[in-house]
């Protein structure tokens, strides 16, 4: 048998990283600048502490990223530093018009906390496969982290935060990340079932045995129990909508988005229609514009249309937008019109490519990875910041209704910034796997050496669907 030619290695493209990472930090810089020259007429007073800051993190998590997974995608780090940015610096600009209420400072300490977490990870975890054997377990926990909210009172209409002294804290946002490992374990172990196993047919729908279709009825139960308990909207959506995507990746079949789809909008519409406060948010998308007609004024929703319609092409310029006027949502779910206004359309669609380049590359990693397990949680990883980001920018632009989600790094909220951090984590750890050469084939024996239909989606059986 002939020796097989050793692998080519890849470039590290750790030099470039560092670049890409002093780009981002002269881009926040430069926001952070901007903003005091609009509302003070001079640099900010805090701009060494917010930038320099930053700059430290940054640095301490590329020499991390150098250490521990030297082969990891060069993009992934310097994106997700660039968005945290931006949004302390939106969230600084908005701090300005509110002075007893200033959250920039604790929303650069939640950061820090995110990427001292996405630090542990690459130190701790050295092989993405470590995390399958304990799926079982993080998805008990998911299951508790998702239903301790309904122990504590509701804020602004929705049991989503657990509150102690003067910590808050949203478990769902940790749940997410705990769910997608669970689902990639589950996929991984049942794609070839649910791909090819015949079950119950109901006309032109075949579908699998019951014992595989099980688990899916139970997360569509699971998700629309915490929308009627909870009355949270997008952590509902969010997490059957990332069950129906990782499970299209896994069999390829497009007839489960048509499922996922029809289940989703009978579990909304009958709890839209049993629910006051789902309700209410249906009747706000639907007629935008209501309370100023009858004479209350413009709700939040008129207010972030306005926003949007006001900053045009390029904005009012930072610091220098009625953003303000949305509320207490403006610097949570409501952001995105801080940008649309004092960016417009030319800066919001560069946040948006921003997103969509987090994204690409974090689909890109599940192609490379080449196992089940690791293709379908790096692809899971990345459809969480997907929905996430289309959920809220549909909701603030009115094409959607709103579900309380927050824009990934854009908006504040702790747990939020913290859970992205973990799952940039996850998905350098995946990359540099992925992209690290194997000095030896691996034993046929291996599990890992299965394929994956994240590239080629298998047909179904008698042209049928799902």
């Amino acid at each position: 048998m002939a020796t097989p030619p050793p692998p080519v290695p890849r470039p590290r493209r750790r030099g470039a990283e560092l670049g890409l990472l002093a780009c981002a930090v002269a881009v926040i810089a430069y926001g952070y600048a901007a903003v005091g020259f609009a509302t003070s007429g001079g640099l900010p007073a805090d701009l060494p502490t917010h930038v320099g800051g930053l700059a430290a993190l940054a640095l301490a998590a590329h020499v991390v990223v150098r250490l521990r997974a030297p082969c990891a995608d060069p993009v992934l780090l310097p994106v997700a530093l660039l968005l945290n940015g931006l949004g302390l610096v939106l969230i600084h600009r908005l701090d300005q018009g509110t002075p007893g209420d200033h959250a920039a400072p604790a929303q650069l300490l939640w950061s820090t906390v995110g990427v001292v977490l996405f630090a542990a990870v690459l130190v701790v975890l050295r092989d993405h496969r470590d995390l399958r054997p304990r799926a079982g377990k993080y998805a008990f926990t998911a299951l508790c982290l998702m239903a301790a909210p309904i122990l504590f009172p509701a804020v602004n209409g929705a049991r989503i935060w657990i509150r102690i002294g003067g910590l808050s804290l949203q478990p769902s946002e940790f749940a997410k990340v705990l769910l997608a490992i669970f689902f990639a374990s589950y996929l991984a172990a049942n794609r070839h079932a649910l791909t090819f196993t015949r079950g119950p047919r109901i006309r032109r729908l075949l579908l699998p045995p019951w014992r595989v279709l099980g688990p899916i009825v139970a997360v569509w139960g699971v998700s629309l129990a915490l929308l009627i308990l909870e009355r949270d909207i997008g952590a509902s959506l969010l997490f059957f909508s990332l069950f129906v995507a990782m499970l299209y990746v896994a069999t390829g079949r497009a007839g489960w988005l048509a499922v996922g789809l029809l289940l989703a909008a009978a579990g909304a519409a009958a709890v839209g229609a049993l629910e006051p406060h789902v309700h209410e948010r249906v009747a706000d998308w639907l007629s935008p514009f209501r309370a100023i007609e009858e004479g209350h004024g413009p709700g939040q929703l008129a207010q972030s249309l306005f926003a949007f319609a006001a900053g045009g092409a390029l904005g009012a310029g930072l610091g220098q937008g009625h953003s303000l006027l949305i509320g207490f949502a403006g610097k949570s779910d409501f952001i995105l019109a801080t940008a649309g206004e004092e960016l417009g359309i030319a800066g919001l669609t560069a946040l948006f490519l921003l997103y969509a380049l987090l994204v690409a590359r974090g689909y890109r990693t599940a192609i490379a990875v080449g196992e089940p397990f690791g293709a379908l949680l790096a692809a899971g990883l990345a459809a969480i910041i997907t929905l996430q980001v289309v959920v809220i920018a549909g909701g603030v632009l009115g094409l959607i209704p709103l579900t309380g989600m927050v824009t990934p790094f854009l908006a504040q909220g702790g747990s939020s910034v913290v859970t992205n951090w973990v799952i940039v984590a996850l998905l350098v750890r995946l990359s540099d796997e992925a992209r690290t050469p194997r000095t030896a084939p691996r034993p046929p024996g291996d599990p890992t050496t299965a394929t994956t239909t994240v590239t080629a989606p298998a047909p179904a059986p008698d042209g049928g669907a799902p």
